[in-house]
């Protein structure tokens, strides 16, 4: 059963004509859903995993957490000054 505010939500997409009914507003969510997922899988497996592999081999690659932290200050600063 799904909180009112939701219901809501699924009859509002219906009565607009995105959708013709309430399983098809439903099913298109869960598709969404699954996508996500796999999305998350693909980026752990494909570029998380790898890096955590050549860390656990050569801990010498990896950065300091106080120079992971400057670099994203850094970055964050120039981003702000270039609006």
């Amino acid at each position: 059963m799904l909180p009112l505010e939701m219901a809501a939500r699924v009859r509002a997409k219906v009565a607009s004509g995105e959708y013709t009914s309430e399983s098809e507003v439903i099913r298109d969510g869960l598709r969404v859903l699954q996508a996500r997922g796999q999305a998350v899988e693909a980026l752990l497996r494909n570029a998380v995993a790898p890096v955590f592999d050549v860390l656990q081999s050569d801990r010498a690659r990896a950065n300091a957490i106080n120079d992971v932290r400057a670099a994203f200050a850094a970055e964050h600063e120039n981003a702000i000054k270039a609006r």
